[in-house]
């Protein structure tokens, strides 16, 4: 009987040994299955919670998203009812919500019983990721808009629906938002095109589009429409609301927009081709004032082939090194000798002839070519500096024209310092840039001056007054001339308001230490004002002398010594039909 008893007593502390170790292992479980980082949950057959881990207790907000796990219950039910697997993407949480990733196996049983076990993962950072990835791919991160391929491929899906609904393409580009950008700063011009583009969706129906397609350009979908006219109003009202001031950061900023028009499908049938009529439509607009909206016509293609033609014959005559000088005197009006020359490009034609520059100096700038184009002018000088010198003095200064777009380029200004330096006789220049070069001054005097001034080059303003100028500007530039531009000038004597102008600038440049040179003299009235009613004592303008070809010129006649008669006698080289005195400036930017 004693060892029956001790048997029992070792079998049941046996047996309480397997339950210790039985419920020891199930805890360990539990608490591995609750600290697991993946959400596990178990359902029964009747689409009850039985089990829910840490992770899915917080993934999925339970248990206070009862709705949320009502619809799961319906869900567990019919994925019991099918053995199906099911994966999906849940949204959980209001505000601060979170992703999940929801995986439903098939069916398990476990002893009688019929459970669906389920997985969750928070994919929220993946999640966001993919957002950022997405909007950096499809939408402008400064204006929040939509980049070029999202509107193009909207513009697509209405060409592809095989509909007739009408719709409208237009381009927008901001004017002169370059010298904005400088004078203000990256910072306001971004400004200006976040407060520029909530102008613009302003009105805009959910059919309709507006995308950000690079720097200061923008593409309006409006869709559907009615009529050219429809759109032509809406562009009114949109050029209207764009002309107000923008105020940021204490400063007044006025900016207009300049606008071409396209309509499917009148002027295309795909969007490529409407693009560009836009753009076309948008650059005569340019061409002729800004500042307005212009519909497509069949003329601006044929203008665009002729631009083309233009283009291909400048980078020709460029490899074929086509270009020349004219060079014109600039006088002082006091004696009549001469102080100076400016070299003024010309383009010879395939045929020989010279041709006045139009707009070709306009398009090497636009194009990339005017850096070569200026050492082009400059290896002319140099090798024709005897006869310069026989010609004008071996004191005349030299000046040559600057692009603004060059002048705050620090690689080119650095290699055309170079260019200078190696002549022999850097000191005998004169760099001229208009007054854009010295909006963003503070970049141009700390890196670019310096190199020159080392060198003895001189600086000149051309054309002030016509730019961004203001009086209180010149005291921030650091230059040895001022050009006041021919506006100023013309008729001058008979012109009040120009004379109290001419009368401030002169004032204050003689302040400053700047010689001051009046451009465009064309009358003997317009020079005698100058003589006595200014200090003013150097011009420049086809009263003195129109600009000269030197192998038109008799080296025996040496034009140093020559008189202010004799230089306007001599006939202008130059055959382009309808050649004006006062379109002739040389060099234009």
């Amino acid at each position: 009987m004693q060892n029956q008893a001790a048997d029992s007593l070792r079998g049941a502390a046996t047996e309480a040994g397997s339950l210790r170790a039985l419920e020891a292992e199930l805890s360990l479980f539990k608490e591995v299955l609750r600290l697991l980082p993946a959400g596990v949950t178990l359902l029964d057959e009747n689409g009850r919670l039985l089990l829910a881990n840490d992770a899915a207790t917080a993934q999925l907000r339970l248990p206070e998203a009862t709705h949320a796990l009502n619809q799961r219950r319906e869900i567990a039910l019919e994925l019991l009812g099918t053995g199906r697997t099911l994966v999906t993407e849940e949204t959980v949480g209001q505000g601060s919500s979170q992703h999940v990733l929801l995986s439903a196996h098939r069916p398990v049983h476990i002893g009688e019983q019929r459970l669906l076990l389920s997985s969750s993962a928070d994919i929220s950072e993946q999640k966001a990721f993919e957002d950022q990835l997405f909007r950096s791919a499809y939408y402008d991160e400064l204006t929040d808009l939509p980049t070029r391929r999202v509107i193009e491929h909207r513009a697509n899906s209405l060409l592809n629906r095989g509909e007739q609904e009408r719709f409208a393409l237009a381009f927008l580009d901001i004017d002169n938002f370059k010298h904005i950008n400088d004078y203000y700063g990256h910072a306001i011009g971004d400004a200006l095109l976040v407060g520029l583009a909530k102008r613009l969706s302003r009105d805009l129906r959910e059919t309709d589009m507006l995308a950000r397609i690079s720097g200061d350009e923008f593409l309006l979908l409006l869709s559907p429409i009615e009529s050219a006219q429809e759109v032509a109003d809406y562009m009114e009202t949109t050029l209207k609301r764009l002309s107000a001031p923008f105020f940021i950061d204490g400063s007044e900023i006025f900016a207009s927009t300049s606008i071409g028009v396209s309509l499917y499908p009148e002027h295309g049938i795909s969007y490529e081709v409407l693009r560009q009529n836009a753009d076309l439509a948008m650059y005569r607009v340019k061409n002729e004032g800004k500042g307005a909206a212009a519909f497509f016509d069949a003329g601006m293609e044929h203008e665009a082939l002729a631009r083309m033609k233009i283009e291909q014959s400048l980078r020709l005559a460029i490899l074929e090194k086509r270009f020349c000088c004219a060079f014109q005197t600039k006088v002082d009006i006091r004696s009549q000798q001469i102080r100076g020359i400016e070299a003024l490009v010309r383009l010879r034609d395939e045929g020989g002839v010279i041709q006045a520059p139009g707009d070709f100096v306009n398009l090497a700038v636009e194009l990339g070519l005017i850096d070569e184009l200026t050492h082009l002018v400059l290896a002319e000088i140099v090798k024709s500096i005897d006869r310069i010198n026989d010609t004008f003095g071996p004191d005349a200064t030299i000046s040559i024209n600057v692009a603004a777009k060059q002048a705050g380029n620090p690689e080119f200004m650095r290699s055309f310092a170079e260019a200078l330096e190696a002549t022999g006789f850097p000191s005998r220049f004169m760099i001229e840039v208009t007054e854009d070069a010295f909006v963003a001054k503070s970049h141009f005097q700390q890196a670019i001056l310096p190199m020159f001034r080392k060198l003895g080059v001189g600086i000149s303003i051309d054309d002030f007054g016509i730019g961004y100028s203001s009086l209180s500007a010149l005291a921030d530039i650091t230059a040895d001339e001022i050009k006041i531009d021919r506006s100023f000038i013309t008729d001058i004597h008979k012109r009040p308001r120009s004379q109290g102008i001419l009368r401030a600038i002169e004032s204050l440049s003689a302040a400053l230490g700047m010689t001051v040179i009046a451009e465009g003299i064309e009358s003997f009235e317009e020079l005698a004002y100058l003589q006595a009613a200014t200090n003013i004592r150097y011009a420049q303008g086809y009263y003195f002398s129109r600009p000269i070809f030197l192998e038109e010129l008799k080296p025996a006649i040496p034009l140093a010594s020559e008189t202010r008669v004799s230089l306007a006698s001599r006939p202008l080289q130059e055959s382009r039909p309808g050649y004006s005195s006062r379109g002739a400036r040389g060099y234009r930017r």
